[in-house]
């Protein structure tokens, strides 16, 4: 018997994408696509991160799953299988997840502090100067915010993934969607937020910037679970009768429809809260603090109790769409250890909790008692920050340019097309195959450039 009939699978092709948009759907559309688009022109940005949607991203897509479904492996052993020379990128893909989780939960443990601050009726402290630098700094809370974030991913994780992630993504799903919407109106009609929503809608063109563009191609690669692996492990848990391309479709759907959400749900109000131009300038350039120092600041300007309720929802929204891709994550490197080390599930699960602890506890202690760590010099920077800018801005650029260049030139792309032509035709082949062989590799390249260049000298 060999690998692929041992495998897991999905149910079908709802568990499938539901499960695959749940690892797209997370802090990437929830916490970064928001405060970028606020940082960088608002519509100009949305029009530019939507064309590269369905074209950077889709091909990236249809080859990481194709890789996944017709090896039946995870990333760590899938590119060794279809070229022995190129078996050193399965091992560069698996650090990724490795990095990211642990200081992920970090930041989804903040996450879960938050809505216990204001589903217990005190939102006003988290809209506090210096609350968020307070909690981040301290030793103990923190660190048991992080146990239980990660505690319920491992949990989701140890039940697999037709009894676990895919019954947990069919329910999730739903839900995060529904409550975005929700969130969404809500935010749309307060007092003066439909010039915010003009800002995020309307595209202007003197906000166009080559800094606009790179910053929405790395945007692709953080919220569309690229060039970790995921989209590999997951594809190896696909049945050959799903049809291949439609199911990226309705993922890329899923992923750019949040995102364009979170947007709605957290620009529109800054325009309503804002009492100056140059309040909302501050607000709309706030970058990763928007969710945890500026919008609370919002939620708080709201009448009564409303501002504590609006933001209960909105913080439990966000645990939802962190939690899917967390689970995806840790998901992807039980898929790796299991497949290079042939163990159990549940090993290679306490396996995968014990390297998340080990990494997570200093990414959290960095804000405080470590802050006298800075990995990155003079760039700045604690040590959650050194292993953001090592993963996204290092490892996931190098490992989609290799692949790019595995597939568009080694095995070729036809490799790929004959595997998602197995469910019919593959009405996208043409331009997947001068993505993956032309577009993709140079605008690659760039991101990798921008991206070290921007953590030194500040381009954005």
């Amino acid at each position: 018997m060999n690998n692929t009939q041992k495998r897991s699978n999905f149910s079908g092709k709802l568990g499938f994408v539901l499960a695959a948009a749940g690892s797209a759907v997370g802090l990437g559309n929830m916490w970064r696509f928001p405060y970028l688009a606020a940082k960088h022109g608002g519509g100009i940005f949305l029009l530019v991160y939507l064309i590269l949607a369905v074209t950077f991203g889709f091909g990236l897509m249809i080859t990481e799953i194709a890789i996944g479904r017709k090896t039946g492996l995870s990333a760590i052993e899938a590119y060794g299988k279809l070229n022995k020379k190129f078996k050193f990128l399965g091992y560069l893909s698996a650090i990724v997840p490795i990095i990211i989780l642990p200081y992920y939960c970090v930041i989804g443990g903040w996450v879960m502090k938050y809505f216990g601050v204001f589903v217990s009726g005190a939102g006003h402290k988290a809209a506090a100067d210096g609350f968020f630098g307070g909690f981040v700094s301290k030793a103990s809370e923190p660190l048991l915010w992080f146990a239980l974030f990660l505690g319920l991913t491992a949990l989701v994780v140890l039940l697999g993934v037709d009894k676990g992630i895919e019954k947990v993504s069919k329910i999730m799903m739903p839900v995060l969607v529904l409550l975005s919407i929700g969130i969404a109106v809500f935010s749309m009609t307060r007092p003066g937020a439909m010039e915010g929503v003009k800002y995020y809608i309307l595209p202007d063109f003197e906000n166009f910037s080559v800094v606009t563009v790179l910053s929405a191609m790395g945007q692709l690669f953080y919220s569309m679970s690229l060039a970790m692996g995921i989209m590999i492990t997951y594809g190896s848990y696909m049945k050959k009768d799903v049809n291949l391309e439609s199911s990226v479709r309705h993922i890329e759907i899923f992923d750019t429809g949040i995102a364009f959400l979170a947007g709605l749900m957290i620009i529109p109000p800054l325009f309503s809260s804002a009492a100056t131009p140059e309040q909302l300038d501050g607000l709309l350039k706030s970058g990763p603090s928007l969710m945890f120092v500026s919008l609370p600041k919002v939620f708080d300007g709201m009448t009564g109790v409303t501002g504590d309720i609006i933001g209960s929802v909105f913080f439990l929204l966000v645990i939802f769409a962190a939690l899917t891709s967390s689970i995806s994550l840790m998901e992807a490197i039980v898929s790796i250890i299991h497949d290079k080390f042939h163990i159990g599930r549940k090993a290679c699960c306490f396996v995968t909790l014990g390297i998340s602890i080990i990494l997570g506890v200093p990414s959290s202690l960095g804000f405080g008692v470590l802050s006298f760590i800075n990995p990155l010099g003079t760039a700045g920077g604690s040590i959650l920050d050194f292993f953001d800018f090592v993963s996204n801005n290092i490892l996931m650029p190098i490992v989609a340019l290799l692949t790019c260049i595995l597939v568009g030139y080694v095995i070729k792309t036809k490799t790929v097309s004959d595997e998602v032509e197995l469910n019919g035709k593959f009405k996208g082949k043409k331009l997947f195959e001068v993505v993956v062989k032309y577009i993709a590799p140079v605008c690659i390249v760039a991101i990798l450039v921008f991206s070290v260049l921007d953590v030194f000298f500040k381009l954005s």
